[in-house]
């Protein structure tokens, strides 16, 4: 197996399945002749030609409501917002329209629309590119929601967004984008939807993060070595999410930290923490603890430390704990 970074596993997994699935397109700003603001889709026009790749205006709304027609047409779009916060102008075809048409039609007609962008801070950007939208679009019904951690997942889960009969918000860590390196399949390779990771077993606490937050999981539980063995455990999709992977750990370790970088009011990790209210109070040991970004605008890049999630916010939380 190569062993990729995440953009290039992206990459790769667009040049399998546009030679898969003639029906596959990719469109968005700049991903054609420039191949992306961050590489992604680089030579993906050369090879398959500008109707399969194609740059599109600077009109998130636009974007969308155009891959909407597409995919009633029979097309498979993958659509690219190009930074986090800019797909909030196409919120209105997102709610109004992408998440409906299954139920619209009775079931009859399937809408398999990809919408991939990178999320997330730590890279020192302006504003409005690094924010964690990820709740807007899990409340969204009718929307799968996926965010790998590892360059493998990343191609695996892209493909399996690509293939899905629904449509999949795919968020991707950009922080991580050509840091995180590790071994990727060659060819096919397809991470099923609804399926968590186990990144590291452990029998103390569980620690459960998705995206960026999983390598601070990962140093925090590092850090603990020696003092508690903690579990890290990858939710990967956050619809469907796998709830038994979810309630298996908990059982087996009584504590529970949630890691999310994402503002904390109505934030993902709430709706974790109230599964395990509900399903796994009595092999709780201790209350479920978050650890999130706060209940402000992402700040500017000089402070953006502060707000961002830390492996020691993260000990913290877990050595409470672990002592309470």
């Amino acid at each position: 197996m190569a062993e990729l970074s995440i953009v290039e596993a992206i990459n790769d997994a667009f040049h399998v399945e546009l030679e898969r699935d003639e029906n596959v397109m990719v469109m968005g700003e700049d991903v054609g002749r420039a191949g992306g603001v961050f590489r992604a889709t680089a030579g993906l026009r050369d090879r398959f030609g500008p109707d399969r790749c194609f740059d599109t205006p600077l009109a998130e709304a636009g974007i969308l409501g155009t891959a909407v027609g597409l995919c009633m047409s029979g097309w498979r779009p993958v659509v690219e917002m190009q930074y986090d916060a800019f797909s909030y102008p196409c919120l209105d075809q997102l709610i109004t329209h992408v998440g409906r048409y299954r139920w619209r039609t009775s079931g009859g007609m399937e809408f398999p629309l990809t919408i991939r962008m990178p999320y997330g801070g730590g890279v020192r950007a302006p504003e409005l590119h690094d924010d964690s939208p990820e709740t807007y679009y899990v409340h969204t019904p009718g929307v799968k929601v996926a965010i790998p951690s590892t360059p493998a997942d990343a191609k695996g889960l892209l493909a399996a967004a690509i293939r899905d009969p629904d449509p999949v918000v795919v968020l991707e860590p950009k922080l991580h984008y050509r840091t995180a390196r590790g071994e990727v399949p060659e060819g096919e390779h397809v991470v099923a939807l609804g399926e968590a990771r186990l990144a590291r077993e452990g029998s103390d606490l569980t620690l459960v993060a998705y995206g960026s937050m999983v390598r601070v999981a990962e140093q925090a539980a590092d850090a603990l070595v020696g003092d508690a063995s903690l579990e890290v455990l990858d939710i990967r999709t956050l619809k469907p999410l796998d709830e038994d992977a979810l309630l298996a750990s908990v059982a087996k370790t009584g504590r529970v930290v949630i890691v999310q970088e994402a503002p904390r009011t109505c934030g993902y990790a709430a709706e974790l923490a109230a599964i395990l209210a509900e399903k796994a109070i009595y092999d709780l040991q201790g209350p479920v603890l978050r650890v999130t970004g706060y209940d402000v605008p992402y700040p500017y890049w000089q402070i953006e430390d502060a707000y961002m999630p830390s492996v020691e916010r993260v000990v913290d939380a877990a050595r409470r704990l672990l002592e309470g």
